[in-house]
């Protein structure tokens, strides 16, 4: 009865010239022409993470300059298992240039004040560049602002903050919250539900990744009969998630769509609790929700590159440290895959 989808949305990249370390929000530009992914055949192997939440790999080769370079990343926490993924890229790329010390660290939660310390960290600690997914838009800036300050070079994954950087490389997620409602209304309508309620599941009011997947949700929705909720932000504790999905099925909701990987294991949980189905869209492929979409209990995940985004990320913040990259915020669109159970 449920079938389809396998979309790839096309990869992209858009150049802006502005200077690292101003303090003006830059602009992205995207155009058409397509740009293929230097990760399409590194190798991702992970290695255990240590007891402190650090990781780190010296490797025996050489940059092209022969300089050795410390690289951090910086994600929003060290929970999920999508921030593992980015830093499997990132090994992989700094095994493959050499001479690489780097390290993966993050808050205990989503909070920018503890972000900006992870932050300070790196630079006390003689980063040369940071890779970083921004908890918010602005809430960490006065600290990249520091970083920029003290030479290091700025390259967002997955999420970026208004700083100015070398590149950023993400998801465009706009794109994607649409493609999650197209996914969902075909579906609903599929199972002849033309209209009806459908929560949404948000992380915080400041986690732009999220907010601008919820936006392209809610614009494929225009002009339908449905109706969408308020949305309910989880802020590191799914049983806010839960207590919505029960309210939801109490008010008869028709569908539910998570905004991340936490939202969506949420919801699926909520409903396996329950013992009832509904139609859910969510975001990740981490094995919570890969089960949860074989079980059939989530219809469909958006399923995003970010091995791409750290190994792309490690290797161009490198080639900026040695004069071979030379643009300031570029973006890279690294595309999304729509998984259903029977695509998989």
């Amino acid at each position: 009865m449920r079938k389809k989808l396998a979309i790839l949305c096309g990869i992209c990249v858009g150049t802006m010239l502005m200077g690292c370390g101003a303090t003006t929000t830059p602009e992205i530009i995207m155009p058409d022409e397509p740009m293929a992914s230097a990760a399409a055949e590194a190798s991702t192997a992970s290695d255990a993470q240590t007891n402190d939440t650090a990781k780190s790999d010296d490797a025996s080769k050489t940059t092209t300059s022969g300089n050795s370079y410390t690289v951090y990343l910086i994600t929003m926490d060290l929970t999920d298992s999508y921030w593992q993924s980015i830093d499997n890229g990132c090994q992989a790329a700094a095994k493959e240039i050499g001479n690489i010390t780097y390290k993966w660290i993050g808050p205990d939660s989503h909070d920018d004040a503890l972000q900006s310390a992870c932050i300070d960290e790196a630079v006390a600690n003689g980063a040369n560049a940071i890779l970083i997914a921004a908890n918010s838009a602005d809430g960490v800036n006065d600290s990249l602002k520091a970083a920029a300050d003290a030479g290091c070079k700025i390259v967002y994954v997955d999420s970026a903050a208004s700083f100015d950087c070398v590149t950023a490389l993400a998801t465009d997620n706009e794109k994607a919250g649409q493609t999650a409602g197209e996914t969902m209304i075909q579906d609903l309508k599929d199972n002849g539900i033309e209209s009806g309620t459908i929560g949404i599941m948000g992380v915080t009011q400041d986690t732009a990744s999220c907010v601008a997947r919820e936006q392209g949700f809610r614009e494929a929705f225009e002009g339908t009969g449905y109706t969408l909720a308020d949305t309910v932000y989880m802020e590191d504790d799914a049983s806010k998630v839960a207590a919505a999905v029960t309210d939801g099925l109490g008010s008869g909701y028709v569908g539910f769509f998570g905004t991340n990987e936490g939202t969506t294991v949420a919801i699926g949980d909520a409903l396996k609790d329950a013992g009832t189905e509904s139609n859910v869209v969510g975001f990740d492929t981490s094995d919570a929700v890969l089960s949860l979409v074989s079980d059939g209990v989530v219809y469909a995940t958006m399923q995003q590159n970010p091995e791409v985004m750290g190994h792309d990320g490690l290797e161009i913040a490198i080639q900026a440290l040695e004069g071979e990259y030379t643009d300031t915020n570029t973006k890279t669109d690294t595309g999304v895959t729509v998984i259903t159970k029977d695509a998989m």
